[in-house]
C-alpha cells in the first residue's frame, strides 16, 4: 500500500514537473515576426504583381520550417496596393506604426516604390525592392533585389543594336521608369551610333495601342524597346499583331514582360521577341530545378516563375540569413549584417553590395517561345556587379534626368 502510495505521488510530482515546464516554454517562446508584403493584387499591376506574393510565401514557408529565427515563426501580413502609389504609401506607413511589421518586402512600379521610399526612410525602416527598375537611385533603407540599369536594360540594348540594326523606336508607360530608362537608352543610341527613330508614352492601363502599332510598322525600326508596364502589354501585342507586324522583321526588345506575363498575354503572340532579365524558369540548373519543383509542389503543378518572383524569393532568404547571422532584431545591427550576404540563388550566385545594397547579378536576354518559356540567346557567364548610376552619364545630368521624368 505504501509503495502504490509513494508510486501515485511520485506521479502527481511528474505531472506538476511537466505542467510547469509547458508554461516556462510558453511564456519563453517567441512572439510572431510580422513582415508586411505590399503589391497589387487589383488594378494594372495585379498579373504581374500577384504572383510575386506567392514567391514570399515560399521562402517564408521555408525559413519557419527549418525553425525560424531563433525559434520565432515569420507571419506575412499581405496588403493589395491597388496599383496606386499613393495609397500604396499610405499601406506602408501603417504596415510600420500600426502592424510593427519588422521589414517590407514589395512595390512593382518605380512610382510605387518612390512613393513608398520616403515613408521607409523617415521611419529609418527597411524595404526589400524585387524588380529591376532605372537606376540613378539608392538608399540605407532599401535592398534592391532586381536588376540596375547595366544588369538590364543596357545590356539588351547593346546587344539588340549588334544584332538587329541601328534604328529603334522607344515605347513606354507614362512614369518615371520608362522615361527615365529610355533617356538611358538614347545616350547609349549616340554612343554606339544608333538611331532613334520615335519615342512613345502612353497611360499606365492604357488599351488603345493600335496607332502606335500602326505607326511602327510604317516606320520599319530594325528593333522596338519596349518599357510598357501592367496589361497594357496585352494590348499592346494584340496590336502588333493586328499590324501584321512579326517578331523575325521587327524584334521588341522588353524590360517587364516575364514567363507571368507571357501566360496572362498569350505566348503565341509573343513568340520571337525579346526579353532581358537575371533569371528565366529555362535556367538549367540543379538549384533552379529544385526551386521550381518546390514552388510547384506548393502552388500547383501549372503554376510558371519569373524573374520578379524569384527575386521576391531570395530577398525574403537573404533577411532571413542576415537575422540568423545578427541573433538581434535591432534594425542597424540588422542592416550590417546584410550588407555581407552573398547566397547560391536560384539565377546563379548573388551578393548585396556594401555600397549600394544592390545586388551582384547574372545577366540573359531571352527569345520568347510559343510554350510559354524563354530561350536564352546571351547570357553573362558570371554575376555582374551593379551600377545604379551608369558612368557614361555625369552625375548633374543624372539628377536633371530623374527631374524630369517624374
Amino acid at each position: 500500500m505504501q509503495n502504490l502510495l509513494r508510486r501515485k505521488k511520485t506521479l502527481v510530482l511528474v505531472l506538476v514537473l511537466v505542467l510547469v515546464l509547458v508554461l516556462v516554454l510558453r511564456e519563453r517562446a517567441q512572439p510572431n515576426i510580422k513582415i508586411g508584403v505590399l503589391h497589387s493584387l487589383t488594378g494594372t499591376m495585379a498579373t504581374s504583381e500577384t504572383p510575386l506574393v506567392d514567391a514570399v510565401r515560399l521562402a517564408v514557408e521555408e525559413a519557419n520550417q527549418s525553425g525560424g529565427v531563433d525559434g520565432a515563426q515569420i507571419e506575412m501580413i499581405v496588403t493589395d496596393c491597388r496599383s496606386d502609389p499613393a495609397y500604396c504609401a499610405q499601406q506602408a506607413e501603417k504596415l510600420i506604426t500600426q502592424d510593427k511589421v519588422q521589414v517590407l518586402f514589395g512595390c512593382w512600379t518605380s512610382a510605387c516604390r518612390k512613393a513608398v521610399k520616403p515613408v521607409v526612410e523617415r521611419h529609418h525602416h527597411l524595404l526589400f525592392y524585387p524588380v529591376q527598375y532605372e537606376g540613378l537611385e539608392q538608399s540605407p533603407d532599401i535592398i534592391y533585389t532586381g536588376a540596375a540599369p547595366n544588369q538590364q536594360i543596357i545590356p539588351m540594348v547593346s546587344w539588340a543594336l549588334q544584332q538587329r540594326g541601328k534604328r529603334a523606336y522607344l515605347i513606354g508607360s507614362d512614369y518615371v521608369y520608362p522615361r527615365t530608362a529610355n533617356q538611358i537608352v538614347k545616350k547609349l543610341l549616340t554612343a554606339q551610333r544608333g538611331q532613334l527613330v520615335a519615342e512613345r508614352y502612353v497611360p499606365l492601363g492604357e488599351q488603345s495601342l493600335d496607332a502606335v502599332a500602326r505607326e511602327i510598322a510604317a516606320q520599319r525600326p530594325d528593333f522596338v524597346v519596349n518599357t510598357l508596364n501592367g496589361d497594357s502589354n496585352l494590348y499592346f501585342f494584340r496590336a502588333l499583331q493586328q499590324a501584321g507586324i512579326r517578331a523575325g522583321d521587327i524584334p521588341v526588345f522588353s524590360t517587364s514582360i516575364a514567363e507571368a506575363e507571357l501566360a496572362a498575354i498569350g505566348p503565341e503572340r509573343v513568340a520571337g521577341h525579346y526579353a532581358a532579365w537575371n533569371y528565366f524558369q529555362s535556367v538549367q540548373s540543379d538549384g533552379n530545378r529544385d526551386f521550381i519543383e518546390r514552388f510547384r509542389s506548393r502552388f500547383g503543378r501549372q503554376r510558371v516563375l519569373d524573374d520578379p518572383m524569384e527575386a521576391a524569393y531570395i530577398g525574403v532568404k537573404l533577411w532571413v540569413s542576415a537575422l540568423r547571422s545578427a541573433g538581434t532584431m535591432d534594425m542597424a545591427t540588422v542592416k550590417s549584417a546584410l550588407a555581407q550576404q552573398t547566397l547560391a540563388a536560384p539565377e546563379g550566385i548573388v551578393a548585396v553590395d556594401a555600397d549600394t545594397l544592390h545586388l551582384w547579378k547574372p545577366v540573359r536576354i531571352g527569345r520568347a517561345r510559343a510554350d510559354g518559356q524563354f530561350e536564352i540567346v546571351w547570357q553573362s557567364g558570371r554575376s555582374i556587379a551593379p551600377a545604379p548610376f551608369p558612368f557614361f552619364i555625369p552625375r548633374a545630368g543624372q539628377a536633371a534626368m530623374v527631374a524630369g521624368a517624374r
